[in-house]
């Protein structure tokens, strides 16, 4: 690492005055400056074009003189850093984290309190947060507000989603900022539990395009003790204002000094690719926590999951699927019932037989049959299976069998229910030697009046991760607010959800086409995402006549997901029967890789296509995704990545000439061809459509 301090000015008085930090490229400055009312603003250009205009900072404090105005610059310090860290898990082996920022130490003339500005200006963006030194006119404090503003100059195109503090599980609006209004939408999405207090308010991250062509994405990174921050939009001025989650009496944060809020983040280039090929949010993190990291490892699964979606199973042993059949206590076996002990070992036998590392089970502990939509404490405990369920069983027959178990804890969104039985939750996974766990966040949450998006929440999410390191158990949040890198401080926190996951797609009005190519734009900035591709079976009416459900892609694009939508945590989503009736395309789940050296990004465009290429972790092997929106579109691609002076085969799961997403998804063709780095490869994706490709050498 390098680091070096340039040096620093003293100011007193308040003036109207401006102080210049730059990127170590240049490309991106931005301006800090105070008004003449001692009020901190800033502004921020890319290649010399204005990005950012005039905007104001600060907090508000509840009972107390706001943290925004009455300023003087007392100190100022500048660094430079260059230095590099390697991830536990992730796209590239390494990561180089290069950045100039500036400290500016900030009086307040009427209250005598401290608060400094951190800039940090990378080649790809701006971050900026507040820090609160500690100070005795300034202790414990609560904050009311923050009055963070992002003032932009023009009517951007935006990708967004409602600004809804109990869910991120929206499909993505392409709009311009003018016509963001929630209350235009459709709401009969298949989402139970939706929290909308505003028609002008979005989630970020907020995915712009300038009517020039200049990409710019609005986040947040290292989201610790401190709620999400959505967006309040001026459709009319287009300036975005921070808007924190509260908690159940209205107040947003319970802060002691010293400390720090989460970065705000804008990311700028006039390449997509850039955007999506940015560890930023990553690099704003803390490093890693946990010392020994040997026991944190990549898993491709399958599961009992996707057919309760479908309806060809159910979660709860009655085989109701109604959650409210448990009102005498009496549960009588309906034979539906999904997470037995001989169905599980049928998915552990297809694991093994494919080369799989594990097995998820959902439905397998007592209490599904009353456990959502009555805002009820006392649902699950955690360690009680059900009658038809035997956990040393299983367990045995896993191991005997090489696969690993992952356990699964749906908490009905009764987090205070979760915490008490998360120790004897971690130490049953640990007798039985489950490496992992996937959480659940269904519903209302409990504490009552708490939002899956406010601190006390953000709390419990970031407290599960450190408190399963101390048993050595990885996590996989669903219905979670959404990562802001906090995986680079636990990696263990292995994956999430957090944002519209496939399963919509079995039983809702579904996820567009284009979904898939916003998602790396968007909430796969701040960590990776459990989105379990790999379905097969596309359309529901083959287990219904009366459905009109389906999965809104090709089947070769579903094979891309894997690549396009990085995870390491991978599952092949659909039934082991389906996959026995295309074991030609599903080779290429088993084979893919979820652990990566290097990443290049070959071809980007929000809300259009992604194409990605991924080096494998230790090995001369290249994966390739391609992923289009509702459009046929047609590419020819450079391998230039690829080893010079090798020979590679290269095995090519494509759209069939007839496909269609709607109209004919199942057609695929599988060709093998030998490529160099020095040749091109034309794709050509149906409608709704992709592309895999597996390099390997020839010997």
């Amino acid at each position: 690492m390098k680091k070096i301090i340039l040096g620093f000015i003293v100011c007193f008085g308040i003036n109207s005055w401006a102080q210049e930090i730059q990127s170590p490229s240049k490309k991106i400055s931005v301006s800090f400056s105070l008004t003449s009312a001692g009020k901190p603003t800033y502004q921020v250009s890319y290649l010399n074009q204005k990005m950012v205009e005039e905007s104001e900072l600060g907090i508000a404090l509840k009972d107390n003189t706001a943290l925004d105005h009455g300023f003087s610059l007392i100190d100022q310090v500048t660094t430079k850093v260059n230095e590099s860290w390697q991830p536990v898990l992730g796209e590239q082996a390494t990561i180089q984290n290069v950045y100039n920022q500036t400290t500016y130490y900030l009086l307040q003339k009427e209250t005598n309190r401290k608060l400094n500005i951190i800039f940090r200006v990378y080649d790809e963006g701006v971050a900026f947060r507040y820090d609160v030194p500690k100070q005795s006119n300034l202790n414990y404090f609560v904050v009311s507000d923050e009055n963070t503003h992002f003032n932009l100059l023009e009517n951007h195109k935006a990708f967004w989603i409602p600004g809804d503090y109990d869910s991120q599980e929206y499909a993505y609006n392409e709009t311009n900022l003018s016509e963001i209004d929630n209350s235009k939408l459709d709401m009969n999405n298949g989402i139970g539990v939706k929290s909308i207090a505003s028609p002008f308010r979005v989630q970020s991250p907020l995915m712009l395009k300038s009517p020039s062509g200049i990409y710019i994405n609005i986040f947040e990174a290292a989201v610790v003790n401190y709620p999400v921050m959505h967006l309040d939009v001026d459709p009319k001025k287009f300036d975005l204002k921070s808007d924190l989650v509260p908690n159940a009496i209205g107040d947003k944060a319970y802060l002691q000094a010293p400390c720090a809020s989460p970065w705000r983040t804008i990311m700028i280039s006039n390449d997509a690719r850039d955007i999506v090929g940015s560890k930023m949010i990553l690099n704003l993190n803390e490093p890693s926590k946990i010392t020994d990291t040997s026991w944190i490892k990549p898993m491709k699964y399958v599961g009992i999951w996707w057919e309760m979606h479908i309806g060809k199973a159910t979660w709860d042993y009655a085989g109701s699927q109604n959650a409210q059949n448990a009102a005498d206590g009496q549960l009588k076996p309906s034979g539906k019932h999904g997470a037995t002990t001989a169905n599980t070992k049928r998915y552990i036998d297809f694991a093994a037989k494919h080369g799989f590392d594990g097995v998820l089970v959902e439905g397998w502990n007592a209490g599904w049959e009353d456990w959502f939509g009555n805002w009820k404490e006392n649902v699950f405990d955690f360690i009680t299976p059900y009658p038809d369920f035997n956990l040393k069983e299983v367990n045995d027959y896993a191991k005997a069998k090489g696969i690993k178990m992952i356990m699964h804890h749906e908490t009905s969104g009764s987090v205070a229910n979760y915490e008490r039985h998360l120790d004897r939750a971690f130490e049953l996974m640990q007798q039985y030697g489950y490496p992992a766990v996937k959480s659940g966040y269904v519903g209302k949450i409990i504490p009552r009046g708490e939002y899956h998006d406010g601190q006390t929440m953000v709390n419990h999410y970031n407290f599960v991760a450190q408190r399963a390191a101390d048993y050595k158990l990885m996590i996989n949040s669903h219905e979670s607010s959404r990562p802001t890198g906090y995986s680079r401080t636990y990696p263990n926190y292995i994956a999430a959800e957090a944002a519209r996951g496939n399963e919509f797609n079995a039983w809702s009005v579904g996820n567009p086409p284009m979904h898939e190519t916003i998602l790396p734009f968007t909430r796969l900035l701040g960590g990776p995402m459990d989105y379990t591709p790999g379905v097969f079976e596309i359309k529901m009416n083959v287990y219904d006549p009366a459905k009109k459900e389906q999965v809104h892609t090709t089947l070769a694009k579903q094979l891309a997901l894997y690549v396009t939508l990085y995870s390491p945590l991978q599952m092949a989503a659909d039934l082991p029967e389906n996959y026995e009736k295309h074991l030609d395309a599903f080779q290429f789940i088993k084979d893919v890789a979820v652990n990566w050296d290097q990443s290049n990004y070959l071809e980007a465009e929000p809300g259009d296509f992604v194409t990605v290429a991924r080096k494998t972790k230790g090995k001369d092997e290249w994966f390739l995704g391609a992923i289009t929106d509702e459009n046929a579109r047609k590419t020819v691609l450079k391998l230039n990545f690829l080893t010079p002076g090798k020979k590679y085969k290269a095995t090519i799961y494509e759209d069939g000439k007839d496909a269609h997403w709607e109209k004919n998804p199942k057609s695929y063709a599988i060709k093998t061809i030998q490529v160099t780095s020095e040749s091109k490869i034309k794709l050509n994706l149906a409608n709704g459509g992709g592309a895999a490709i597996r390099f390997i050498p020839i010997n």
